[in-house]
């Protein structure tokens, strides 16, 4: 199978695809790997490092959608990428559709076959290839959460550790799933007084146990949430539910409970976003001010630390391409690849021009195909 990566265009986004190890077993593999020119250079990576590993270097993205039969990147394609797609070419990257109309129907107009990293499920229902960027994500959440708390960033002015006679900064971290978690991990380490609220029982009691006292947990009701959400320095925004548009759970008559000066880190902003009045942001200008409340809804946070997400996300995200690409010419073609695997197959969102994603196609309005239709 011919394989691609092109450098993602997507503003201040330095992750890619492929790094030169996943290029040298790919290779290994007898697959072709064509990646872009200068994609590599955001974690370190030179022409050269790809060049060793097997890869054929080309000047232009055009060249890669229009000669790879797949096609591997990180973040969904932008609209000039979209347009380069075509029908037969498999897309494999992070897609979260839900919250995208324009993306999607680029994709089912265009026929490609999209397999999104975060909708591949794991056993019990986990999500393998979106937790290394949750980890990323929630742990950036408390560093970004502190820096807009500085005053000269339009925040409170608080230490999240205090310092002693000082009180700490109150930290209120919204669900207790892999974001949350990793949220509350560095918080916990600051020494900010952290409270994570989730609806779970069997997550509060698992969230109770790791941190002891070094954590309070609560349920996350609505009188719950309306309470932590005025008490707090920093909030982080940290739902989840799978191919699905992020409930609202911040509206903005809570803004005004708020502290004048507080900050809320919208994590879930990749679907939609959890609060009321989230809207996506970029690195360039990571954060706006809404009724005195600092708001960072970062739709890309783990591009900032590139060579380290792009790291740990190749070691989740290349045993599924290589499976893809193994069985290309195989009886059955990739299709057979899926049909191996239910997990890999539950990432299907788009094919042919058919919404294959349950929660994708009712967000916005699709029919809906079963992917066993689609696999036969």
């Amino acid at each position: 199978m011919r394989v691609g990566t092109v450098k993602e265009i997507k503003n201040h986004e330095y992750r890619v695809g492929l790094t030169p190890e996943s290029v040298c077993e790919l290779a290994a593999h007898g697959h072709e790997v064509w990646v872009e020119s200068g994609a590599g250079l955001g974690i370190g990576c030179s022409d050269e490092d790809y060049a060793r590993a097997g890869a054929r270097l080309v000047a232009a993205a055009a060249e890669i959608f229009a000669g790879c039969e797949m096609v591997v990147k990180v973040k969904e394609p932008q609209a000039a990428e979209r347009a380069m797609l075509r029908a037969g070419q498999i897309l494999y990257t992070y897609l979260h559709l839900a919250p995208d109309p324009e993306q999607t129907a680029d994709l089912v107009r265009s026929g490609v076959t999209a397999v999104a990293y975060e909708t591949v499920t794991g056993p019990g229902g986990s999500l393998p290839l979106l937790k290394p960027m949750s980890q990323v994500a929630g742990r950036m959440s408390i560093q970004a959460g502190a820096t807009a708390l500085e005053k000269a960033h339009g925040g409170r002015g608080v230490l999240l550790g205090g310092v002693p006679g000082v009180m700490p900064g109150k930290v209120a971290v919204i669900g207790g799933g892999v974001v949350g978690f990793n949220a509350a991990q560095m918080a916990v380490g600051l020494g900010a007084d952290v409270t994570i609220l989730d609806r779970s029982p069997d997550v509060l009691e698992r969230l109770g146990i790791h941190f002891e006292a070094r954590a309070k947990t609560r349920f996350s009701s609505t009188a719950n949430l309306a309470e932590s959400v005025a008490e707090a320095d920093l909030v982080i925004g940290a739902v989840l539910i799978p191919g699905a548009a992020a409930p609202k759970l911040v509206t903005r008559a809570m803004l005004a409970t708020m502290k004048p000066g507080a900050v809320l880190v919208d994590v879930a902003i990749d679907q939609g976003g959890c609060f009321e009045t989230s809207h996506a942001t970029t690195h360039a200008e990571p954060t706006f001010v809404v009724d005195g409340i600092v708001h960072y809804c970062v739709a890309n946070m783990p591009g900032a630390v590139a060579r380290t997400s792009t790291y740990a996300l190749n070691n989740v995200t290349l045993p599924h391409a290589l499976a893809i690409a193994d069985a290309f010419d195989g009886p059955g073609g990739w299709k057979a690849a899926l049909r191996a695997n239910p997990y890999l197959a539950e990432g299907l969102n788009v094919h042919a021009g058919k919404v294959t994603c349950e929660a994708v196609a009712r967000e916005l309005g699709y029919d809906y195909t079963p992917v066993a239709e689609v696999l036969g």
